[in-house]
């Protein structure tokens, strides 16, 4: 990053372009009812530039930091284009008809929310990856839900508690690496570390999901000759078979080996593309077409024509933008010291650990909800945290845990964020200013944001808040990492 930062904005300052860009982006979506967050993050972006300016950097400073944290997320980026081709290819092969064939025959409408939620879970922890799980068993949920008429904003709810319950605690997810990797930890400590706010996060949200299958939900206006119907249409146009789930399975094996996510992921899309051709008939260049513009097919039923009639690389170019700009956005607010100034000024209200847990979940969100990205939510707030825990004696495993519950479990639900826009695109969720009930599903949840309430809960308690041990403070002697001092009302003293 570049380091040339003559001026530390004011806080007044510094909170300008994110509250002009908040008032812009509330405008759009609320007011003239158009989910396009695009251009209010773009002018975010100029806003923020024009301000760093001001404070004396050049428009190749700024640039440069743009690039820079753009340059550090394009692995999500790489993800968004497989999980593309995944679900062009996927439905295609008959991989996803299939999941939703046997699941309308296996599943009952009472207890479907609370499996789909274990369902994205078991297949998030084992890819590592909360988008790919969204984008191939979530997207299959959706169909299964729209057969139950179950409203999509409550099975989006379950599928996003699910898959982002995964990708905190997968040894394979680059954000549950990246947060010990910024704070100090090694990865097996903080997904041991956390398990106790993960488990009664998830256990509140299966409890829920029961009890919304079983007395809220009208379960009994199910119509079985639309499932009927449903169930017939994919027999009909696919060939359904466990060989068909082929593709789904390799992906997992190769997985549960510890292959990395994205040549897994990628592996899904050849092993996919070759059971089109060999069982449904399909040529080398329709393939490809599938892969690039998404497949497309008419039923003469709607459910299935509106759920199958998606995927491909284009399909994800309007969540690859708003991902690139927010990215950009980003990475301008940190160049020009914003992002510094407004933690700073928390930082210093902090006089506690359980105020400066609080401060940490709290600022892991707000990095998500004004610069769109999650690794920026996570990377930030745990390289400047990190001392701070350090000099009240605390293991920074408690600040990794904050970092991840206010970064990747809040991401989904912050609809410009990458997550949320991801999330919003894979499933087809179609939030425009005719149907932002849609947005239900944030909400809905409840495992993305009850985690967080429960770790800032163990704070105030003590409980599950581990001091630092002595193995820890001589790594951090050995290592020179910084510790923070303190003013003498306790607060510790900013950058």
């Amino acid at each position: 990053m570049n380091d040339k930062q003559p001026v530390t904005p004011s806080l007044l300052l510094a909170l300008t372009p994110v509250v002009l860009t908040l008032i812009i982006l509330g405008t759009q979506i609320f007011y003239f009812g158009v989910f396009e967050p695009h251009i209010p993050l773009t002018l975010g972006l100029a806003l923020t530039s024009l301000v760093g300016m001001y404070l004396g950097l050049t428009w190749v400073d700024i640039r440069e930091g743009i690039f820079h944290v753009v340059h550090v997320a394009l692995p999500s980026v790489s993800v968004l284009i497989t999980v593309g081709m995944i679900i062009g290819v996927w439905i295609a092969s008959g991989t996803v008809p299939t999941i939703i064939y046997y699941g309308l025959k296996a599943l009952s409408p009472e207890i479907f929310l609370a499996a789909g939620m274990i369902i994205c879970a078991v297949v998030s922890v084992s890819l590592g990856t909360s988008w790919g799980s969204v984008g191939t068993v979530g997207l299959a949920l959706m169909g299964i839900g729209e057969g139950f008429d179950i409203p999509m904003y409550w099975t989006a709810g379950a599928v996003v508690s699910g898959a982002f319950f995964g990708d905190k605690v997968s040894p394979l997810s680059d954000t549950t690496n990246l947060a010990p990797a910024v704070t100090g930890t090694d990865v097996f400590s903080h997904i041991k570390n956390m398990m106790a706010t993960t488990i009664p996060a998830m256990l509140i949200a299966l409890a829920i999901y029961v009890a919304v299958g079983f007395f809220v939900i009208d379960t009994q206006s199910v119509s079985f000759a639309k499932i009927a119907g449903i169930t017939n249409a994919l027999e009909d146009n696919f060939y359904i078979s466990p060989w068909a789930l082929l593709p789904a399975v390799v992906v997992m094996a190769l997985a549960l080996k510890k292959c990395p996510p994205l040549p897994s992921l990628f592996a899904g899309v050849v092993v996919g593309s070759a059971m089109a051709m060999i069982t449904q008939g399909q040529n080398l260049q329709s393939v490809f077409d599938f892969a690039n513009n998404g497949y497309s097919i008419e039923t003469g039923i709607a459910e299935i024509d509106g759920l199958l009639n998606r995927g491909g690389i284009q399909s994800m170019m309007w969540t690859i933008s708003l991902v690139l700009i927010a990215l950009g956005f980003g990475g301008a607010l940190e160049t020009t010291g914003c992002l510094r100034s407004i933690i700073n000024a928390i930082k210093s209200k902090a006089t506690t650990f359980a105020g400066t847990q609080t401060a940490a979940v709290g600022t892991a969100f707000a990095t998500n909800l004004v610069a769109g990205d999650p690794y920026l939510s996570v990377a930030l707030p745990g390289r400047m945290y990190s001392p701070v825990y350090r000099g009240m004696g605390y293991s920074t495993l408690n600040l990794a845990r904050g970092i991840e519950e206010g970064g990747t479990l809040m991401s989904p639900l912050i609809p410009w964020n990458a997550g949320g826009a991801f999330v919003i695109s894979a499933l087809g969720l179609g939030v425009s200013g005719d149907n932002l009930e849609n947005l239900l599903y944030i909400p809905l949840a409840f495992a993305c944001w009850t985690a967080p309430l429960i770790g800032i809960f163990y704070a105030y308690t003590g409980l599950f808040s581990p001091k630092a041990t002595d193995e820890e403070r001589e790594r951090w002697e050995s290592s020179g990492e910084a510790i923070a001092e303190f003013n003498e009302d306790g607060s510790p003293k900013t950058d």
